[in-house]
């Protein structure tokens, strides 16, 4: 009797092949209504922890009562605006119109080649000029990796955040106004709101199609050739091709994946707080701010992380969870 079960290996995620940049990328963001604002953020994650916490999920079996809830940590140093981005729009897409750089970024001598004057004021010029054409006002951010022990880079991570709300010019007076400045996390996002987490996953290099799709190991009448970790076919006769939805070996992980609705269980500012005994595996101690994120997020440690507001929230109510308890016990084992 013929074995009838689903297809080893999701088709959801194609092309399989390691990621450009450690960066993750956005091509969409939420939609916004109110004052102008920033609609992400980036951090180091750090490790994982569990915190007791008051099920305030409705019609919950346990609505009320303490539950334990596994939280990543992403360490959160401030975020430094480093310049003001736009975008118009033709019959090609959208592409940039110019850009106004703040003074003051020495850090990033080491991530690109800045010219020797900014421009600042013939730049405004031309953005207010054109603001009618405008259909995205983007920043241009960096992160802090110096100030962060855990992860053993000075080079910043540099990166696109787009504001959102009120009218393009609304947009543009906001960028200029925090120019050159450090953001907060705390300023942005709040306790209980759901977010996307981004990060490209963990690599594991060359892999064959067992591990790379979980197809079945060949019994001992089949693999008489000695190809016991080989498929069985490699597709019809027609097409007279491979085709792509054929498990074969390849690249594993070090992939783009983001998880949507995300809930943020607590921003903090005192890592004492959630470091536990001996430090985090692979990390080390969190020494900044910091952002618990119900559940697990792609990536090892060490990585980077974006958070984008959430985009597929849906009717979900923004409620601040009652945490009682965080656990700082010994991840060595």
């Amino acid at each position: 009797m013929r074995t009838v079960r689903p297809r080893a290996g999701s088709l959801a995620y194609y092309p399989r092949k390691r990621a450009k940049d450690i960066v993750p990328k956005y091509q969409s963001w939420p939609a916004y209504e109110g004052q102008p604002m920033l609609q992400g953020f980036a951090g180091y994650k750090a490790g994982m922890t569990h915190v007791i916490m008051i099920d305030d999920h409705k019609k919950s079996p346990t609505e009320g009562k303490e539950v334990m809830v596994p939280v990543t940590v992403i360490e959160i140093p401030p975020m430094t605006v480093a310049a003001i981005r736009v975008y118009v729009k033709d019959t090609y897409g959208k592409h940039p119109l110019t850009e106004v750089w703040a003074e003051n970024t020495e850090a990033l001598s080491g991530r690109i080649t800045k010219a020797k004057t900014s421009g600042a004021a013939k730049a405004t010029e031309k953005i207010n000029a054109a603001i009618a054409d405008v259909v995205e006002v983007m920043v241009l951010m960096y992160t802090k990796p110096t100030a962060v022990t855990g992860v053993p880079k000075k080079i910043p991570d540099l990166m696109e955040i787009r504001v959102a709300g009120g009218s393009m010019q609304d947009r543009f007076s906001y960028a200029l106004s925090i120019l050159g400045t450090e953001i907060d996390m705390k300023s942005l996002f709040a306790e209980g709101q759901f977010a996307d987490i981004s990060g490209i996953t963990k690599g594991k290099g060359f892999q064959g199609a067992v591990k790379r799709f979980g197809i079945t190991l060949r019994k001992r009448k089949h693999s008489r050739a000695k190809k016991t970790r080989h498929i069985g076919t490699l597709g019809p006769w027609h097409p007279h091709h491979v085709r792509w939805q054929v498990p074969m070996p390849g690249q594993m992980g070090f992939q783009q994946r983001t998880e949507f609705n995300k809930r943020i269980i607590k921003i903090g500012d005192n890592p004492a707080d959630i470091n536990p005994a001996g430090g985090f595996l692979h990390y080390g101690l969190v020494r900044n701010n910091y952002v618990l994120i119900k559940g697990s997020i792609p990536g090892p440690a060490k990585r980077l992380v974006r958070i984008r507001s959430a985009t597929r929230m849906g009717e979900q109510k923004v409620q601040t969870p009652v945490v009682e308890f965080v656990s700082v016990q010994s991840k060595q084992g």
